[in-house]
């Protein structure tokens, strides 16, 4: 069976600390600004981003990378709240916008910068300029690759910056 090298697990180990503590940090500061929890924000957040602040469903999906189902009961949950509403696309019978109510608008705007200044602390304001732009590319090469996308081959260890970048 193949193994994973002690730098290669300890890397994952790292990302999944990260990948399971973030949400909840977020959550409690969501929670406390606006009574919503990390996934509602960021379906609201997309949601918002519209002019009209609408988005078809399955736009939604891709936006917020959630499953169409976990989607859905992320948006029923922000209905019950009274933040959401569903609306039939008119000129698809088969298709829902979801759409930010006053008072979903009004939670993205309490949650927002609570939300913006965790993320500053907890990420940003940990890594360099030089860090910020590795971090970044290593995330979107992660990304294309869960995505199914070719990936361009990685370069060298030897030819990445000097050591305490990567």
């Amino acid at each position: 069976m193949e193994k994973l090298t002690a730098e290669e697990a300890d890397t994952w180990a790292r990302m999944w600390s990260c990948n399971m503590q973030l949400p909840c940090v977020l959550d409690a500061t969501l929670k406390r600004d606006a009574d919503v929890t990390y996934f509602e924000f960021q379906a609201m957040l997309k949601i918002s981003e519209n002019p009209n602040a609408s988005r078809r469903m399955t736009d939604l999906s891709e936006a917020t990378a959630m499953s169409l189902s976990h989607l859905s009961r992320v948006i029923t949950r922000l209905e019950k709240k009274g933040f959401v509403a569903r609306i039939p696309d008119p000129n698809d019978g088969r298709a829902t916008f979801a759409a930010l109510t006053p008072a979903g608008q009004r939670a993205v705007q309490a949650g927002h910068p609570g939300y913006i200044a965790e993320l500053r602390r907890i990420l940003f304001d940990n890594l360099t300029g030089d860090e910020l732009e590795v971090f970044s590319t290593a995330l979107t090469r992660i990304n294309a690759a869960l995505a199914g996308e070719a990936v361009p081959a990685p370069r060298q260890r030897a030819e990445l910056p000097a050591a305490g970048v990567a």
